[in-house]
């Protein structure tokens, strides 16, 4: 078993996000990773839990990645954005405040903005699901 608390854990500052071979600028988000466990090709724990901050009008720019996603809010709003998967224009715009969960499928193209004046933050929990392996 391993306990920590959120403030003990690293805050590291995300700057650039791949999408489509370019890197996208990132405004004003920074990570810690509450826990984690295992690796896939890329060096992305297979699992993981992540505490999100957002600064006021930060932003994480449209991507996607292998792995499924859960956000759930604990503070601010933010503007989410789903993207087509095909030409990447803006399918759904949604505003979602504390208490609410957010579910990305894995490589669904989506991003979001802290639409408030103050920090925002938000838990992410992610996890690689492989449709083709054998539950035991």
């Amino acid at each position: 078993m391993q306990v920590v608390q959120w403030k003990d854990c690293e805050e590291k500052l995300i700057d650039k996000f791949p999408y489509k071979g370019k890197h996208l600028d990132v405004i004003g988000t920074s990570i810690r990773w509450l826990s984690q466990h295992g690796e896939d090709e890329n060096g992305i724990p297979e699992y993981g839990l992540r505490f999100f901050t957002i600064q006021p009008e930060g932003q994480i720019p449209i991507h996607n990645h292998f792995y499924h996603q859960t956000m759930y809010i604990l503070s601010g709003e933010f503007e989410c954005w789903e993207f087509d998967q095909k030409t990447d224009a803006l399918n759904k715009k949604v505003v979602c405040g504390p208490g609410t969960s957010i579910y990305i499928p894995s490589m669904q193209p989506h991003g979001m903005k802290n639409i408030t004046d103050k920090p925002a933050t938000f838990l992410c929990c992610i996890c690689n699901v492989y449709d083709d392996e054998a539950v035991l």
